[in-house]
């Protein structure tokens, strides 16, 4: 049961460290994303819900920290864990943007027990990436409040509709932040 609700918040780990500020609109796209992914690294935490399906109500917290990718394409690492109760699960998601759009993938992918990214957008302060897993299609956003603040929604699409499912508020770590050393 508890793993089923760890599946659940797949597509939601991804977004949690990749939508931190606004970009400046006069970047190209693959500066725009770099720039966006950079700014999202670091760490967040806070908590969220389920709230709709078998497990509505179930609230659940995460850590996770977020590094942008050095390897060409713009990127982010994302690791972490998110915890219900006494259960705490491990988080990893990798999600790359390169010439022919988002892909990526959290813990092993569809293919395993994970989810994959399969498409997305970023517009300002917001992105929306596409998920998928066998026959489940729905999609996560991620909208910034302030530079430390934002708030996370994941949904299915259940016939022709976007149902939402989980909702997470994170705030940065900023406990967790490098700070410079002190001259005397």
């Amino acid at each position: 049961m508890v793993s089923r609700i760890f599946s659940l918040f797949g597509g939601f780990a991804v977004a949690i460290s990749v939508a931190t500020v606004a970009m400046a609109p006069e970047a190209d796209a693959a500066s725009r994303d770099q720039v966006f992914f950079e700014s999202a690294a670091g760490s967040w935490k806070g908590p969220g819900e389920i709230v709709a399906g078998k497990y509505k109500g179930t609230k659940f917290t995460c850590n996770l920290i977020g590094e942008a990718t050095n390897d060409g394409d713009a990127g982010l690492k994302l690791d972490g864990t998110c915890r219900v109760g006494v259960f705490k699960q491990p988080m990893n998601a990798t999600i790359i943007k390169t010439a022919k759009g988002y892909t990526g993938k959290f813990l092993d992918g569809a293919e395993g027990k994970g989810l994959d990214i399969t498409t997305g957008s970023l517009n300002g302060e917001r992105i929306v990436l596409g998920i998928n897993r066998a026959k489940l299609n729905g999609a996560m956003v991620a909208s910034m409040k302030s530079d430390n603040d934002m708030n996370i929604t994941i949904s299915v699409k259940v016939e022709e509709q976007m149902i939402p499912v989980i909702g997470m508020t994170l705030t940065r770590d900023l406990d967790q932040m490098a700070v410079g050393s002190i001259k005397k």
